[in-house]
């Protein structure tokens, strides 16, 4: 496997294309991570689509919006699937709080990206068990940290494959597809919530914002990922 040989094949490949190749060559060991943002709820259409038997998995940190919750129920009944859900360390969770507060990533970076590891990055590395390809919806035009993301790439942190169907669609093109599609979407987008992560750390953003100023928004743009989608290294390929 040679991730550059992979980026050069489906570098102007369709969304399609990209799905189809990789849910057939890597089947029973590709899932759709889903956060029930815009994009993941259309990957989530295009997947159900394609092989309905792909997992879907989502992570619960434990804080996200009433909204969020409702979303994953309406998705599963709409394309008669089962998202899994994958829940912090309990154990954890009760450890931080108590040592650092139970708001502690106002406080810092160094303490808001404690949280995301705790609730995010622990649960996501047991979701990937069994896992050599996983489904993201990133796409370029979303923040500062994106604007290098490419089609397939490789997660050096999990030691796997990462697909980004829609790295080359704008905000107009998933809309477009989700209302000629009635792709269910969380309710909060028509509320000026454009990017929807953890409840206290997103809020509305105000007309020619950034369309992630709204998570984290104390902080500086540069530092504004969670830890997920950390960019990959240019010397260390897989082959």
């Amino acid at each position: 496997m040679n991730i550059v040989a992979l980026q050069q094949q489906f570098e102007k490949s369709s969304t399609e294309d990209v799905l189809r190749y990789f849910l057939k060559e890597y089947k029973g060991k590709i899932a759709l991570s889903s956060s029930l943002s815009i994009e993941d709820q259309v990957l989530t259409d295009l997947v159900a689509k394609i092989d309905k038997e792909t997992r879907i998995f989502t992570l619960d940190t434990g804080r996200l919006f009433p909204e969020t919750y409702s979303l994953i129920d309406k998705t599963n009944k709409k394309y008669s699937i089962a998202i899994e859900v994958f829940f912090p360390n309990h154990e954890k969770v009760e450890e931080m709080v108590k040592t650092n507060g139970i708001n502690l990533f106002y406080n810092s970076v160094e303490k808001r990206k404690q949280c995301c590891q705790v609730r995010k990055l622990e649960p996501l590395k047991r979701s990937f068990q069994g896992l050599e390809v996983w489904i993201c919806g990133l796409r370029q035009e979303q923040s500062i940290t994106r604007f290098n993301t490419k089609a397939v790439e490789w997660d050096e942190a999990n030691g796997i494959i990462k697909i980004n169907p829609l790295v080359n669609w704008v905000e107009k093109d998933v809309w477009d597809y989700i209302k000629a599609n009635d792709v269910p979407y969380n309710e909060l987008h028509d509320k000026g919530f454009p990017s929807i992560g953890c409840q206290p750390c997103t809020r509305a953003i105000q007309p020619g914002e950034d369309l992630r100023a709204g998570r984290w928004w104390w902080e500086a743009p540069e530092h504004k990922e969670c830890g997920l989608h950390n960019r990959p290294k240019k010397k260390k390929e897989a082959e």
